[in-house]
C-alpha cells in the first residue's frame, strides 16, 4: 500500500490542506510528509518524547492517553481516519504531554515540524484552519469535562452513540433505524468515557433490554435515535 499510497491527492481532499495551493501540497508531500505504519500495540509516540511532528491518521485507530502515577489510565481520544494526533505541539519547543498507541493496524502520515512552520509563514488561511481545529478540540475537552461531572454513566453512553451519527444526515436521524459500528474495543471506548469496560457492557444491556438498541458484536443498531436521547434524559 506505502509503494501505491497518492499522498498528494490524499492531501487535496483533506479541509486542513485543500485549501493551499496545488504545487505546496505537491511539495509538502514530496519533500516533507512520509508515511508511517503501526501495528495493533505499536506506540506512536510516549509522553516525554520529543515532539518534532504531527500525524493524520489514514487508516485505523490510535488511543491518545495518559498514565497516573497509580497506573491508572485516562483516554482522551480515540483519533480515527482523517483525524491529526498532536497537530499543536509542534508550536512549542515542549515534548509530548501524553501517549498515542495504535489500537488496530494503522497507516498514517507524518507531517515535520518545520514543513508545518513553512505553511503558517506563507499561508495564513493554514494557520486559521488549525486554529479552527484546536478550538473544536477544546471545546470537545470542555464537553467531556461536563459529562464526566454532571452526566450520569448512561448518558455518557448514549451520548456517545449519538455523536457517532454526526455524518447522517439530519433527516435521517430522528425516527428510522439506523446503525453505529464501534471503531475499537468496547474496552477501549468505556476507557474514553472513563468508564469500567463492565459498566459500559451493563449499559449495553440495560438499553438492548429496554428495546432501544440491538447488538451484534460490534454492530449498534439504533431503532429511534429520539427514544434513545428521551430515554437517557429521563433516567439521567
Amino acid at each position: 500500500m506505502q509503494a501505491t499510497f497518492d499522498l498528494v491527492r490524499y492531501l487535496s481532499v483533506l479541509p486542513l490542506f485543500s485549501g493551499l495551493p496545488a504545487q505546496d501540497r505537491e511539495r509538502i508531500a514530496r519533500e516533507g510528509c512520509s508515511l508511517q505504519r503501526l501495528e495493533r500495540g505499536d506506540m506512536l509516540f510516549t509522553a516525554g518524547d520529543r515532539c518534532d511532528a504531527f500525524h493524520l491518521v489514514v487508516t485505523g485507530h490510535l488511543k491518545v492517553y495518559l498514565v497516573a502515577d497509580n497506573g491508572a489510565e485516562k483516554v482522551f481520544e480515540l483519533a480515527g481516519p482523517g483525524q491529526p494526533i498532536a497537530e499543536l505541539c509542534v508550536f512549542n519547543e515542549h515534548s509530548h504531554g501524553m501517549s498515542a498507541q495504535a489500537l488496530t493496524p494503522a497507516l498514517l502520515v507524518r507531517v515535520p515540524k518545520a514543513a508545518v512552520t513553512a505553511l503558517v509563514l506563507h499561508h495564513p488561511a493554514f494557520a486559521l484552519r488549525m486554529l479552527a481545529g484546536a478550538s473544536q478540540r477544546m471545546q470537545g475537552l470542555l464537553r467531556d469535562v461536563e459529562s464526566y461531572c454532571l452526566h450520569s454513566g448512561l448518558r455518557r453512553v448514549v451520548g456517545y452513540l449519538l455523536d457517532q451519527l454526526d455524518d447522517v444526515a439530519a433527516p435521517c436521524r430522528s425516527g428510522t433505524p439506523l446503525t453505529v459500528s464501534l471503531p475499537v474495543s468496547k474496552a477501549a471506548i468505556a476507557a474514553r468515557l472513563s468508564l469500567t469496560p463492565e459498566y459500559f457492557s451493563r449499559v449495553l444491556r440495560e438499553l438492548e433490554e429496554a428495546g432501544l438498541i440491538s447488538m451484534d458484536r460490534r454492530e449498534i443498531h439504533i431503532p429511534d435515535t429520539s427514544r434513545l436521547a428521551h430515554y437517557s434524559q429521563a433516567t439521567a
